[in-house]
Protein backbone atom coordinates (compact mmCIF):
# COMPACT_ATOMS: atom_id res chain seq x y z
CA UNK A 1 0.00 0.00 0.00
CA UNK A 2 2.78 2.26 0.93
CA UNK A 3 4.05 2.05 -2.53
CA UNK A 4 0.78 2.65 -4.23
CA UNK A 5 0.71 5.75 -2.40
CA UNK A 6 3.80 7.16 -3.61
CA UNK A 7 3.10 6.21 -6.95
CA UNK A 8 -0.28 8.18 -6.68
CA UNK A 9 1.40 10.89 -4.84
CA UNK A 10 3.90 11.25 -7.83
CA UNK A 11 1.12 11.49 -10.18
CA UNK A 12 -0.33 14.29 -8.55
CA UNK A 13 2.91 16.15 -8.41
CA UNK A 14 3.38 15.22 -12.36
CA UNK A 15 -0.09 16.23 -13.22
CA UNK A 16 0.90 19.57 -11.23
CA UNK A 17 4.08 19.99 -13.18
CA UNK A 18 1.81 19.54 -16.32
CA UNK A 19 -0.47 22.37 -15.59
CA UNK A 20 1.86 25.16 -15.04
CA UNK A 21 1.37 27.96 -17.19
CA UNK A 22 3.82 30.23 -19.64
CA UNK A 23 5.97 27.00 -19.56
CA UNK A 24 6.49 25.98 -23.18
CA UNK A 25 6.63 22.43 -23.83
CA UNK A 26 10.26 22.07 -24.82
CA UNK A 27 11.68 22.79 -21.35
CA UNK A 28 8.27 20.41 -19.39
CA UNK A 29 9.83 17.68 -21.32
CA UNK A 30 13.48 18.36 -20.87
CA UNK A 31 12.74 18.84 -16.78
CA UNK A 32 10.95 15.77 -16.89
CA UNK A 33 13.24 13.69 -18.73
CA UNK A 34 16.41 15.26 -16.93
CA UNK A 35 15.00 13.79 -13.32
CA UNK A 36 13.71 10.57 -14.88
CA UNK A 37 17.31 10.20 -16.27
CA UNK A 38 18.52 10.44 -13.20
CA UNK A 39 16.63 8.40 -11.10
CA UNK A 40 17.40 5.70 -14.06
CA UNK A 41 21.44 6.45 -13.41
CA UNK A 42 21.10 5.68 -9.51
CA UNK A 43 19.23 2.27 -10.72
CA UNK A 44 21.03 0.45 -13.78
CA UNK A 45 24.17 2.84 -13.92
CA UNK A 46 23.14 4.35 -16.79
CA UNK A 47 20.28 5.81 -18.65
CA UNK A 48 21.75 5.67 -22.03
CA UNK A 49 19.87 2.72 -23.06
CA UNK A 50 16.40 3.82 -21.73
CA UNK A 51 14.13 5.40 -23.33
CA UNK A 52 11.12 7.82 -21.83
CA UNK A 53 8.19 8.43 -22.77
CA UNK A 54 6.09 11.39 -21.51
CA UNK A 55 2.35 12.32 -22.77
CA UNK A 56 2.11 15.68 -21.62
CA UNK A 57 -1.57 16.09 -22.65
CA UNK A 58 -2.35 13.25 -20.55
CA UNK A 59 -0.08 13.38 -17.50
CA UNK A 60 1.63 9.98 -17.87
CA UNK A 61 4.83 8.80 -18.56
CA UNK A 62 6.21 5.11 -19.94
CA UNK A 63 9.64 3.73 -18.83
CA UNK A 64 11.40 1.37 -21.36
CA UNK A 65 15.08 0.01 -21.53
CA UNK A 66 16.66 -1.81 -24.15
CA UNK A 67 19.24 -4.37 -23.73
CA UNK A 68 21.12 -7.09 -26.25
CA UNK A 69 20.37 -10.90 -26.00
CA UNK A 70 23.76 -12.73 -25.61
CA UNK A 71 24.66 -16.23 -25.01
CA UNK A 72 25.17 -16.89 -20.72
CA UNK A 73 29.10 -17.12 -21.83
CA UNK A 74 29.43 -13.63 -23.69
CA UNK A 75 27.39 -11.36 -20.92
CA UNK A 76 30.20 -8.80 -20.24
CA UNK A 77 27.87 -5.84 -19.99
CA UNK A 78 24.78 -6.32 -17.50
CA UNK A 79 23.66 -2.57 -18.09
CA UNK A 80 23.37 -2.80 -22.08
CA UNK A 81 23.17 -6.88 -22.29
CA UNK A 82 20.84 -9.70 -21.05
CA UNK A 83 21.42 -13.50 -21.42
CA UNK A 84 19.22 -15.92 -23.26
CA UNK A 85 17.69 -17.44 -20.31
CA UNK A 86 16.62 -14.21 -18.65
CA UNK A 87 15.47 -13.01 -22.03
CA UNK A 88 13.07 -15.65 -22.24
CA UNK A 89 11.77 -15.28 -19.12
CA UNK A 90 10.26 -11.91 -20.46
CA UNK A 91 9.33 -13.50 -24.00
CA UNK A 92 9.65 -17.39 -24.80
CA UNK A 93 10.63 -16.02 -28.34
CA UNK A 94 13.30 -14.17 -28.11
CA UNK A 95 16.49 -15.14 -29.67
CA UNK A 96 20.12 -14.29 -29.46
CA UNK A 97 20.78 -11.16 -31.21
CA UNK A 98 17.87 -9.52 -30.58
CA UNK A 99 17.05 -6.57 -28.55
CA UNK A 100 14.76 -6.99 -25.37
CA UNK A 101 12.22 -3.95 -24.51
CA UNK A 102 10.88 -3.88 -20.87
CA UNK A 103 8.98 -1.39 -19.50
CA UNK A 104 10.60 -0.33 -16.32
CA UNK A 105 7.66 0.07 -13.11
CA UNK A 106 8.25 2.88 -11.07
CA UNK A 107 7.52 0.39 -7.91
CA UNK A 108 10.60 -1.67 -9.05
CA UNK A 109 12.27 1.86 -7.82
CA UNK A 110 11.46 1.07 -4.41
CA UNK A 111 9.51 3.70 -1.57
CA UNK A 112 12.64 5.67 -1.34
CA UNK A 113 13.69 6.52 -4.93
CA UNK A 114 10.09 6.82 -5.37
CA UNK A 115 10.33 9.58 -2.89
CA UNK A 116 13.53 11.77 -3.78
CA UNK A 117 12.18 11.42 -7.66
CA UNK A 118 8.74 13.19 -6.28
CA UNK A 119 10.68 15.80 -4.18
CA UNK A 120 13.16 16.41 -7.15
CA UNK A 121 10.18 17.13 -9.58
CA UNK A 122 9.01 19.38 -7.01
CA UNK A 123 11.80 20.99 -6.74
CA UNK A 124 12.34 21.94 -10.32
CA UNK A 125 8.45 22.78 -10.80
CA UNK A 126 9.12 25.46 -7.57
CA UNK A 127 12.28 26.57 -9.74
CA UNK A 128 10.10 26.80 -13.15
CA UNK A 129 7.57 28.60 -11.21
CA UNK A 130 10.12 31.15 -9.89
CA UNK A 131 11.81 31.55 -12.92
CA UNK A 132 8.33 32.37 -14.75
CA UNK A 133 7.15 34.79 -12.28
CA UNK A 134 10.37 36.93 -12.72
CA UNK A 135 9.84 36.54 -16.22
CA UNK A 136 6.50 38.17 -16.81
CA UNK A 137 7.16 41.21 -14.09
CA UNK A 138 10.87 41.79 -15.09
CA UNK A 139 9.07 42.60 -18.17
CA UNK A 140 6.38 44.79 -16.68
CA UNK A 141 8.58 47.06 -14.63
CA UNK A 142 7.22 50.55 -14.90
CA UNK A 143 3.47 49.03 -15.41
CA UNK A 144 0.41 49.56 -13.00
CA UNK A 145 -1.64 46.75 -11.74
CA UNK A 146 -4.00 45.90 -10.10
CA UNK A 147 -4.15 43.39 -6.65
CA UNK A 148 -6.33 42.26 -3.38
CA UNK A 149 -4.33 42.89 -0.41
CA UNK A 150 -3.88 39.37 1.64
CA UNK A 151 -2.16 40.88 4.35
CA UNK A 152 -0.41 43.73 6.13
CA UNK A 153 2.85 43.50 7.77
CA UNK A 154 4.38 46.27 9.81
CA UNK A 155 6.50 47.52 7.01
CA UNK A 156 4.89 45.78 4.12
CA UNK A 157 1.39 45.02 2.02
CA UNK A 158 1.53 41.83 0.94
CA UNK A 159 -0.88 41.51 -2.47
CA UNK A 160 -1.99 38.75 -4.61
CA UNK A 161 -2.60 39.33 -8.11
CA UNK A 162 -5.47 37.48 -10.40
CA UNK A 163 -3.02 34.11 -10.64
CA UNK A 164 -2.23 34.18 -6.38
CA UNK A 165 1.23 35.35 -7.17
CA UNK A 166 2.71 37.31 -3.74
CA UNK A 167 3.46 41.23 -4.38
CA UNK A 168 4.83 43.58 -1.96
CA UNK A 169 4.32 47.21 -1.96
CA UNK A 170 6.58 48.60 0.85
CA UNK A 171 4.79 51.15 3.08
CA UNK A 172 7.11 53.51 2.27
CA UNK A 173 5.91 53.61 -0.89
CA UNK A 174 1.66 54.98 0.25
CA UNK A 175 0.49 57.63 -0.35
CA UNK A 176 1.16 59.40 3.56
CA UNK A 177 -2.23 59.05 5.16
CA UNK A 178 -3.02 55.65 2.99
CA UNK A 179 -4.43 52.50 5.30
CA UNK A 180 -5.24 49.52 3.35
CA UNK A 181 -6.87 46.04 5.19
CA UNK A 182 -7.41 42.62 3.64
CA UNK A 183 -9.68 42.22 0.73
CA UNK A 184 -8.80 45.85 -0.10
CA UNK A 185 -7.76 46.16 -4.15
CA UNK A 186 -5.25 48.50 -4.87
CA UNK A 187 -3.64 49.88 -7.65
CA UNK A 188 -0.08 50.63 -8.48
CA UNK A 189 3.13 50.43 -10.47
CA UNK A 190 5.69 47.52 -10.43
CA UNK A 191 8.64 49.41 -9.09
CA UNK A 192 11.38 46.92 -9.52
CA UNK A 193 12.18 42.76 -9.70
CA UNK A 194 14.19 41.20 -7.77
CA UNK A 195 15.83 37.91 -6.81
CA UNK A 196 15.23 37.75 -3.14
CA UNK A 197 16.62 34.09 -1.15
CA UNK A 198 16.36 32.73 -4.32
CA UNK A 199 12.78 33.77 -4.93
CA UNK A 200 11.77 36.54 -7.22
CA UNK A 201 10.04 39.68 -5.39
CA UNK A 202 7.82 42.35 -6.90
CA UNK A 203 8.12 45.81 -5.74
CA UNK A 204 4.87 47.75 -5.91
CA UNK A 205 4.55 51.78 -5.33
CA UNK A 206 2.02 54.26 -5.44
CA UNK A 207 4.75 57.40 -4.85
CA UNK A 208 7.01 57.01 -7.69
CA UNK A 209 6.63 59.39 -10.94
CA UNK A 210 5.75 56.35 -12.98
CA UNK A 211 2.75 55.63 -11.57
CA UNK A 212 1.36 59.57 -12.02
CA UNK A 213 2.69 58.86 -15.43
CA UNK A 214 0.86 55.78 -16.39
CA UNK A 215 -2.29 57.31 -14.83
CA UNK A 216 -1.74 59.74 -17.28
CA UNK A 217 -1.39 56.95 -20.10
CA UNK A 218 -4.74 55.41 -18.69
CA UNK A 219 -6.68 58.69 -18.70
CA UNK A 220 -5.73 60.56 -21.67
CA UNK A 221 -5.70 58.64 -24.71
CA UNK A 222 -3.38 61.64 -26.54
CA UNK A 223 -1.24 60.63 -24.35
CA UNK A 224 -1.65 57.03 -24.71
CA UNK A 225 -1.49 57.28 -28.35
CA UNK A 226 1.92 59.70 -28.36
CA UNK A 227 0.17 62.64 -29.65
CA UNK A 228 1.25 64.02 -26.65
CA UNK A 229 4.40 63.49 -24.80
CA UNK A 230 4.88 63.90 -20.87
CA UNK A 231 8.29 65.55 -20.77
CA UNK A 232 8.65 65.10 -16.95
CA UNK A 233 6.78 64.51 -13.73
CA UNK A 234 8.22 65.54 -9.87
CA UNK A 235 5.95 65.06 -7.09
CA UNK A 236 5.79 65.31 -3.19
CA UNK A 237 3.45 62.21 -2.72
CA UNK A 238 0.31 63.45 -0.94
CA UNK A 239 0.75 67.17 -1.62
CA UNK A 240 1.37 68.20 -4.90
CA UNK A 241 2.84 67.38 -8.11
CA UNK A 242 4.09 69.13 -11.52
CA UNK A 243 3.92 67.49 -15.11
CA UNK A 244 5.19 68.98 -17.94
CA UNK A 245 3.67 67.82 -21.16
CA UNK A 246 4.26 68.76 -25.09
CA UNK A 247 2.42 68.24 -28.32
CA UNK A 248 4.21 68.30 -31.51
CA UNK A 249 0.51 68.62 -33.14
CA UNK A 250 -0.16 72.58 -32.60
CA UNK A 251 -3.87 71.60 -33.19
CA UNK A 252 -3.46 69.92 -29.87
CA UNK A 253 -3.28 72.15 -26.39
CA UNK A 254 -1.40 69.53 -24.50
CA UNK A 255 -2.36 70.93 -21.15
CA UNK A 256 -6.39 71.18 -21.77
CA UNK A 257 -6.37 67.52 -23.21
CA UNK A 258 -4.84 66.17 -19.47
CA UNK A 259 -6.96 68.90 -17.28
CA UNK A 260 -10.22 67.30 -19.81
CA UNK A 261 -13.46 68.88 -19.74
CA UNK A 262 -14.65 70.83 -16.73
CA UNK A 263 -11.08 68.76 -14.97
CA UNK A 264 -12.86 65.52 -15.90
CA UNK A 265 -9.92 63.37 -16.61
CA UNK A 266 -7.36 65.02 -14.40
CA UNK A 267 -9.86 65.00 -11.26
CA UNK A 268 -10.01 60.80 -11.95
CA UNK A 269 -6.30 60.91 -11.56
CA UNK A 270 -6.03 63.32 -8.23
CA UNK A 271 -8.61 61.13 -6.39
CA UNK A 272 -6.32 58.09 -7.33
CA UNK A 273 -4.01 59.85 -5.51
CA UNK A 274 -5.66 60.97 -2.41
CA UNK A 275 -6.33 64.56 -3.44
CA UNK A 276 -3.06 65.29 -4.49
CA UNK A 277 -2.85 68.48 -5.90
CA UNK A 278 -1.67 68.55 -9.92
CA UNK A 279 -0.10 71.08 -12.15
CA UNK A 280 0.28 70.52 -15.70
CA UNK A 281 2.48 72.94 -17.56
CA UNK A 282 3.32 73.13 -21.03
CA UNK A 283 6.97 72.54 -21.87
CA UNK A 284 9.39 74.68 -23.38
CA UNK A 285 12.69 74.83 -24.53
CA UNK A 286 12.97 78.70 -23.66
CA UNK A 287 14.17 78.60 -20.04
CA UNK A 288 12.87 81.81 -18.58
CA UNK A 289 9.12 80.70 -19.69
CA UNK A 290 9.78 77.15 -18.55
CA UNK A 291 10.33 78.66 -15.03
CA UNK A 292 8.18 81.42 -15.40
CA UNK A 293 5.43 78.18 -16.17
CA UNK A 294 7.37 75.95 -13.23
CA UNK A 295 6.18 78.79 -10.75
CA UNK A 296 2.40 78.77 -11.82
CA UNK A 297 -0.20 80.21 -10.15
CA UNK A 298 2.10 82.73 -9.08
CA UNK A 299 3.20 85.95 -11.64
CA UNK A 300 6.40 86.27 -12.80
CA UNK A 301 8.42 90.01 -13.23
CA UNK A 302 11.40 88.92 -14.50
CA UNK A 303 13.65 86.25 -14.21
CA UNK A 304 17.68 86.30 -14.10
CA UNK A 305 19.21 83.03 -15.19
CA UNK A 306 23.11 82.23 -14.33
CA UNK A 307 23.16 78.68 -16.66
CA UNK A 308 26.92 77.72 -14.84
CA UNK A 309 25.71 77.43 -11.32
CA UNK A 310 22.08 76.26 -12.73
CA UNK A 311 20.40 79.31 -10.47
CA UNK A 312 17.70 81.35 -11.14
CA UNK A 313 16.60 84.79 -9.37
CA UNK A 314 13.25 85.23 -9.56
CA UNK A 315 11.46 89.17 -9.50
CA UNK A 316 7.76 89.25 -8.41
CA UNK A 317 5.06 91.73 -7.14
CA UNK A 318 4.39 91.78 -3.20
CA UNK A 319 1.26 89.53 -3.75
CA UNK A 320 3.21 86.81 -5.86
CA UNK A 321 5.46 86.04 -3.63
CA UNK A 322 3.68 83.34 -1.66
CA UNK A 323 1.80 81.95 -4.46
CA UNK A 324 5.61 81.38 -5.94
CA UNK A 325 6.70 80.24 -2.89
CA UNK A 326 3.72 78.15 -1.87
CA UNK A 327 2.74 75.85 1.26
CA UNK A 328 5.06 74.54 3.19
CA UNK A 329 7.59 75.92 0.00
CA UNK A 330 6.18 73.03 -2.11
CA UNK A 331 5.62 75.05 -4.98
CA UNK A 332 9.28 76.44 -5.46
CA UNK A 333 10.62 73.14 -4.46
CA UNK A 334 9.07 71.17 -7.07
CA UNK A 335 9.54 74.09 -9.56
CA UNK A 336 13.39 73.37 -8.86
CA UNK A 337 12.61 69.63 -9.67
CA UNK A 338 11.00 70.30 -12.70
CA UNK A 339 13.59 72.65 -14.18
CA UNK A 340 16.85 71.64 -12.43
CA UNK A 341 17.86 75.18 -11.68
CA UNK A 342 18.10 76.81 -8.04
CA UNK A 343 15.20 79.03 -7.47
CA UNK A 344 15.17 82.01 -5.50
CA UNK A 345 12.43 84.36 -4.88
CA UNK A 346 12.60 88.32 -4.62
CA UNK A 347 10.28 90.76 -3.96
CA UNK A 348 9.86 93.15 -6.65
CA UNK A 349 10.31 96.77 -5.05
CA UNK A 350 8.21 99.78 -6.36
CA UNK A 351 9.83 102.55 -7.03
CA UNK A 352 8.71 105.31 -4.77
CA UNK A 353 8.46 102.91 -1.84
CA UNK A 354 10.58 103.11 0.88
CA UNK A 355 12.73 100.10 2.17
CA UNK A 356 16.58 99.74 4.39
CA UNK A 357 19.18 97.48 3.12
CA UNK A 358 19.93 94.71 5.97
CA UNK A 359 22.86 95.95 6.48
CA UNK A 360 21.46 98.89 8.14
CA UNK A 361 20.49 96.77 10.85
CA UNK A 362 23.68 95.29 12.02
CA UNK A 363 24.02 97.13 15.07
CA UNK A 364 20.57 94.89 16.25
CA UNK A 365 21.10 91.85 14.10
CA UNK A 366 24.39 89.78 13.44
CA UNK A 367 26.06 89.22 10.72
CA UNK A 368 25.78 85.87 9.82
CA UNK A 369 21.67 86.07 10.40
CA UNK A 370 22.09 88.79 7.88
CA UNK A 371 23.70 86.80 5.45
CA UNK A 372 21.14 83.79 5.71
CA UNK A 373 18.49 85.88 4.70
CA UNK A 374 20.78 87.34 1.65
CA UNK A 375 20.70 83.43 0.59
CA UNK A 376 17.40 83.70 0.33
CA UNK A 377 17.33 86.34 -2.04
CA UNK A 378 16.32 88.60 0.72
CA UNK A 379 18.93 91.61 1.04
CA UNK A 380 16.30 94.63 2.17
CA UNK A 381 13.93 95.36 5.41
CA UNK A 382 10.40 94.74 3.35
CA UNK A 383 11.79 91.91 1.45
CA UNK A 384 12.21 90.05 4.77
CA UNK A 385 8.80 91.86 5.97
CA UNK A 386 7.17 90.22 3.07
CA UNK A 387 7.28 86.57 3.86
CA UNK A 388 5.94 85.08 6.85
CA UNK A 389 7.53 83.40 9.77
CA UNK A 390 6.55 80.11 8.51
CA UNK A 391 7.77 80.81 5.19
CA UNK A 392 11.36 82.16 6.31
CA UNK A 393 11.22 79.32 8.88
CA UNK A 394 11.17 77.06 5.63
CA UNK A 395 13.39 78.58 3.46
CA UNK A 396 16.25 79.61 5.82
CA UNK A 397 18.42 77.43 8.56
CA UNK A 398 17.00 80.20 11.28
CA UNK A 399 15.45 78.89 14.75
CA UNK A 400 11.81 80.49 14.59
CA UNK A 401 13.00 82.53 17.81
CA UNK A 402 15.71 84.18 15.73
CA UNK A 403 12.82 84.85 12.68
CA UNK A 404 10.51 86.22 15.43
CA UNK A 405 13.48 88.68 16.95
CA UNK A 406 14.17 89.84 13.20
CA UNK A 407 10.78 90.43 12.06
CA UNK A 408 9.62 92.35 15.36
CA UNK A 409 13.14 94.30 14.62
CA UNK A 410 12.26 95.57 11.25
CA UNK A 411 8.58 95.81 12.09
CA UNK A 412 9.76 98.72 14.29
CA UNK A 413 12.01 100.38 11.97
CA UNK A 414 8.68 101.27 9.74
CA UNK A 415 6.13 101.87 12.61
CA UNK A 416 8.98 104.51 13.69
Amino acid sequence: MAKHSETINLTETFAEFKDLKNIDRATMMNVLEDVFKSLLIKKFGTADNCSIIINIDKGDFEIWRYRNVVDEDDLTDPLTQITITEAQKIDTDYEVGEEVADEVKLLSFGRRAILSLRQNLSTRIAELEKDNIYSKYKDRVGQIITADVHQTFKKDILLLDDEGNELVLPKTELIPGEYYHKGDTVKAVILKVDMKNNSPQIVLSRTSPFFLERMFELEVPEIFDGLITIRKIVRIPGERAKVAVESYDDRIDPVGACVGMKGSRIHNIVRELRNENIDVINYTNNLQLYISRALSPSKISSIKIDEKTKKAQVYLAHNEVSKAIGKGGLNIKLAGMLTGYEIDVYREMDEDEDDVDLEEFADEIDGWVIDEFKRIGCDTAKSVLSLSAEELIERTDLEEETIQDVLNILKSEFED
